[in-house]
């Protein structure tokens, strides 16, 4: 049987918030390693989540947690401070530390969540950069290659794209090109998806998109499963129903 659902962009971000407090790799890290959430729009239901579920979530709000940020032509983004990303060391938030401060100290076994803003079929991700040194992502990187971190990309469906991430990445890098530019990073996503095939072991797919009257941009999915499986996702994306559009 299958079974659809319209999954809006804010409820897909609390979806992968969901699914990434129940990511075996995460509740590891956060046993006995560090946890380094950057901060973003769609980490920021990560870090909500990831907190509640360690009984920490007090003190923390999405307000200000971005860097860069997209927002449509005429709006104007929050003016609230930047609070720091989150780094949770052996299950205990050290509040107000950024990547910047724990990059040297991250090993195996330690785990860093980076957003992207774009993915490609082959699941390769990428994100922007307006930043002349190039930001977070790099230091993410330098863990991930320099000592064997690994990295894990929260991302919502809306970021598909239909070209090649690497020569998407060319174009926008090149000398006579305008606007930000745009850097592959090793990493392995983790969309709306994987959230409900690891929180519910039901299937899913993307079978559509798009929408109005706040629907715009949400992902149309199909899933299938055993009984059991489609009733607990029914019961998981219901819960999502009346989830705010994102504003930080």
């Amino acid at each position: 049987m299958l079974k659809q659902y319209c999954v809006t962009t804010a409820m897909g971000k609390r979806l992968i918030g969901k699914g990434m407090a129940a990511h075996p790799d995460v509740r590891r890290a956060l046993a006995g390693g560090m946890l380094v959430i950057i901060a973003g729009t769609t980490n920021g239901y990560v870090a909500e989540e990831v907190l509640g579920a360690i009984g920490q979530a007090e003190g923390f709000t999405r307000l200000g947690f971005c860097r860069g940020l997209t927002v449509a032509p005429g709006a104007k983004r929050s003016s609230a401070p930047f609070p720091g990303d989150v780094v949770i060391r052996r299950g205990q938030w050290e509040r107000g530390k950024t990547i910047y401060d724990v990059v040297d100290e991250l090993r195996a076994g330690d785990v860093v969540l980076k957003g992207a803003n774009a993915f490609d079929a082959r699941g390769q991700p990428a994100v922007q950069i307006g930043h002349t040194q190039g930001g977070t992502v790099l230091e993410a990187v330098r863990a991930v290659i320099g000592r064997r971190a690994q990295l894990i990309v929260p991302v919502g469906l809306e970021k598909r794209v239909f070209g090649d991430i690497v020569e998407l990445s060319m174009r926008c890098n090149a000398a006579d090109a305008q606007g930000v530019r745009m850097f592959p990073f090793p990493g392995r996503i983790f969309t709306e998806l994987d959230a409900i095939k690891l929180l519910t072991g039901a299937d899913a797919m993307q079978l559509a998109a798009g929408g109005i009257w706040g629907a715009e941009g949400s992902a149309w999915l199909g899933i299938e499963g055993s009984a059991e499986q489609l009733a607990a996702a029914d019961t998981l994306i219901r819960s999502l129903e009346g989830e705010l559009p994102c504003r930080v």
